[in-house]
């Protein structure tokens, strides 16, 4: 596993985010536990936990549980939160946080595999964004495969089904020839095919 920029991902996020209407942040997303503002809010958390992970924190940003709530947004997240998940992915762009064993979730994990995690979180939230607002969402498929590969080493076949835990439901079935957005939205238990209508 190597070094990923994870600009393009964060970019094409914080695009979502800035267009996110206040009307639309009780919509419901393909992300269960959440509607958008608590997606944005999940976000902002992301920025603090993976921010802390990139520069081996230790303390209340490495054990910190999943945000979620929307009415903890700060009053001007339309700036601010891009603004933080810009400031995340260049403090990735450092190779020291590829480097090493880094703790985030209150687990100790190499970082090479938090960046890609923290690529995961970027791009699948991005697409809970745009699902539950009728945005739309590209991605490279290129700049998945990563994220794909851990997935499947991680929760695909053969794999033990506890390893899923609380965060993600059974896989969804998708066609092998699938874009591969698609078959890793699968194994992380989203149907790809999901839909505001």
């Amino acid at each position: 596993m190597t070094m990923t920029d994870l600009g393009p991902a964060a970019d094409h996020l914080c695009a979502l985010i800035e267009a996110v209407p206040d009307r639309d942040l009780g919509r419901p997303t393909p992300c269960t536990e959440y509607a958008v503002g608590g997606v944005l809010h999940h976000i902002a958390g992301v920025t603090v936990a993976f921010g802390g992970a990139a520069v081996k924190a230790r303390g209340e940003s490495s054990d910190m549980a999943p945000w979620g709530d929307a009415s903890k947004l700060d009053p001007d997240w339309r700036t601010s939160l891009p603004r933080r998940v810009r400031a995340l992915a260049e403090a990735w762009r450092d190779p020291e946080a590829w480097k090493g064993m880094t703790r985030v979730g209150g687990g100790d994990q190499p970082g090479e595999v938090t960046g890609i995690i923290l690529l995961g979180e970027l791009v699948v939230h991005g697409w809970d964004l745009a699902r539950g607002t009728g945005l739309p969402f590209e991605v490279d498929s290129a700049t998945l495969v990563p994220v794909y590969d851990l997935v499947r080493e991680t929760f695909g076949p053969g794999q033990d089904p506890a390893a899923r835990g609380p965060a993600f439901g059974p896989p969804v079935p998708v066609a092998s020839n699938a874009p591969v957005l698609d078959q890793t939205l699968g194994l992380l238990g989203r149907n790809p095919a999901w839909s505001l209508s």
